[in-house]
């Protein structure tokens, strides 16, 4: 990519690949591939006065643990658009939920393979550049998405969302990991983790509005243009690593935040074969399968929760909307809650308040499908109560555990791995839902009724597979 075009996301480095600049302990190009070395790491610069370190690191760690977590929040406003135009596309005959879901499943596989691709190159690609290249290139699809009706393009162009979606996460991870030293990380990551909450919350009840009053194409649009601006605004605040702003890093800062010596070359990126060995790990695999179910009822609430509610009780869209936004909104506090809960009352160990929060998420989700029609308060109750104990095993299946897992240096490919598990399986709760509420549909006199008896089964049974797996995970230790 041209340097000119990269100045829109900040400062920039030109990456001179001479044979010399290849060898493995250069942290700025090893295992960084040739097509993306315009994602190269800024250089480190100059050490700071001894007296401004602690200043300037309070302040870098709060700027950093705000951009991303916001950052990241305002990437789910460019992926969650068509969860909110389902029943408009139905209603006008646009689309059938067969053709939803394919679209929607488009999206989550190539979402899972942006993951691990994304993983894997925030290890070693600049973070700052990663992550507002990533969320600009989701606002262009979003801008294109809204102009087209035709299903095969809308795949297509939803897809290429995934892809560049994937970046999200992984840089934040690795920020946090860099900023923030591992017996802080459960907290800091429940901060960070707010972030699904607060773009969900936007989306559901911010976008729906947008949509009630233009139309169904600002679902797209609206959000592509505010990306974009905050895309820039990413490539200015982000930082790297404490390195390429003049500072020690954070456990030579402060060594009482390790939870081991820290070892000679902490300070190098991982080689390929680290990162490999860690789908050698019988424990990632397990945590992938249970996050996987997870993500198959997390989805099913965020892609047709809004569905449920306008044909199950006859809701407005802005009224399923706010419903639906309520569980987003206690996910905030729940996020932030399990990471807290874990490290002040747990000894950091994840098992035991999973299984807290999964038996009463279950419990909510119950309650959610058995409610009576109309029954706002108790549909309302549920959703809090869903939003609370959903965002707290979103932050522990979706990534701290495999950061937990992982070797330090190898925390953007973990969370890749994770994130591939969890998105397939969205992926395919998009494609069976679809199809299970294609074929429970019915038309009476001009009345289109759909039994959900048959997704809602699908979606508990879910989340009680998920709440087995995690709970296998009981004696597994951190960095085993």
């Amino acid at each position: 990519m041209p340097s000119r075009a990269l100045r829109i996301f900040g400062r920039v480095t030109p990456l001179r690949l001479t044979s010399a600049s290849r060898c493995d302990d250069d942290p700025r190009v090893s295992g960084l591939p040739p097509a993306f070395a315009f994602l190269a790491p800024d250089p480190d610069r100059p050490a700071a006065p001894s007296g401004e370190v602690d200043e300037q690191f309070r302040r870098w760690r709060r700027q950093i643990v705000l951009a991303t977590t916001f950052g990241y929040g305002f990437f789910y406003t460019c992926r969650l658009g068509l969860s909110l135009v389902k029943k408009p596309l139905l209603d006008e005959g646009v689309m059938t939920a067969t053709d939803l879901g394919t679209i929607g499943s488009a999206f989550f596989y190539a979402y899972a393979a942006g993951k691990l691709l994304n993983g894997f190159l925030a290890d070693h690609a600049g973070i700052r550049r990663l992550m507002s290249f990533g969320l600009a290139a989701s606002a262009l699809v979003n801008l294109a998405m809204g102009s087209t009706t035709l299903v095969g393009l809308a795949a297509l162009l939803w897809a290429a969302n995934g892809l560049f979606q994937g970046s999200g996460a992984p840089a934040s991870i690795v920020a946090i990991t860099r900023w923030y030293g591992p017996r802080e990380r459960g907290t800091m990551y429940g901060v960070w983790s707010v972030a699904h909450a607060i773009g969900e919350g936007l989306t559901f009840v911010g976008t729906s509005w947008l949509v009630a009053a233009t139309g169904w194409r600002s679902a797209f649009i609206g959000p592509g243009f505010l990306c974009l601006a905050v895309a820039l605004v990413l490539g200015r605040v982000l930082a790297d690593r404490p390195e390429a702003v003049g500072l020690p890093a954070v456990t030579t800062w402060r060594p009482e935040l390790r939870l081991v010596e820290a070892g000679e070359h902490d300070h190098l990126p991982p080689t390929r074969a680290e990162q490999l060995g860690l789908l050698l790990r019988p424990s990632l695999w397990i945590l992938g399968l249970a996050s996987a179910c997870m993500y198959v009822t997390r989805y099913a609430i965020n892609s047709w929760g809004v569905l449920y509610l306008q044909e199950a009780h006859g809701y407005d869209l802005v009224e399923a909307g706010s419903l639906v936004g309520l569980n987003t909104f206690a996910g905030i506090a729940g996020s932030a809650l399990y990471g807290w809960v874990s490290d002040r009352f747990f000894a950091s160990r994840r098992p035991p308040p999973s299984l807290i929060f999964g038996v009463l998420e279950t419990i909510a989700l119950v309650a959610l499908f058995a409610a009576p029609r109309g029954s706002t308060w108790m549909i309302a109750a549920a959703m809090v109560v869903y939003g609370l104990t959903i965002g707290g095993l979103i932050a522990v299946l979706g990534g701290l555990f495999a950061i937990d897992i992982a070797p330090n240096k190898s925390a953007g490919f973990a969370v890749g791995i994770i994130g591939m598990f969890s998105y397939v399986g969205a992926a395919l709760q998009e494609q069976i839902s679809g199809g299970l509420i294609d074929s429970a549909t019915t038309v009476v006199d001009g009345v289109k009724t759909i039994d959900f008896s048959a997704p809602i089964a699908f979606w508990v049974g879910a989340s009680a597979v998920s709440l087995v797996l995690a709970a296998s995970l009981w004696r597994v230790e951190v960095n085993e």
